[in-house]
């Protein structure tokens, strides 16, 4: 059973910082990608920045210069440190991540999701 479990959300002042973790734990065999979503009240979900494990980061044209990616692979994490945070950054934001699995010589890749973690920006 994999799981991805979000942490770091939270009420901000416009022009201020969060940083944003996502761990992913349990049984497989390798990260192909972890990316972060958000879904703002009313509107669906949308990328905001994706990082293949043999790649290099892509943001979305709304965070670029604001937000940055990175991961810890020795601790299968993500993280989403954004700043010059905006109210229009009010969201929920999700870790997503494809996720290798290998059971009985079968290779699987599956798509996972967190739990989503609130980012209030007040004006």
């Amino acid at each position: 059973q994999v799981q991805l479990v979000e942490s770091g959300g939270g009420l901000v002042q416009a022009g201020g910082s969060l940083r944003l973790s996502c761990a992913a734990s349990g049984s497989f065999n390798g990260i192909n990608l972890m990316a972060w979503y958000r879904r703002a009240p009313g509107k669906q979900r949308d990328l905001v920045a994706r990082f293949p494990t043999r790649g290099t980061p892509t943001y979305a044209d709304s965070v670029k210069g604001r937000f940055t990616i990175s991961r810890d692979n020795a601790k299968n994490t993500v993280y989403l440190q954004m700043n010059s945070l905006k109210p229009e950054d009010t969201a929920v934001y999700y870790c997503g991540a494809s996720i290798r699995t290998v059971v009985g010589g079968h290779e699987s890749i599956n798509d996972y999701w967190g739990q989503g973690t609130q980012v209030t920006v007040s004006s």
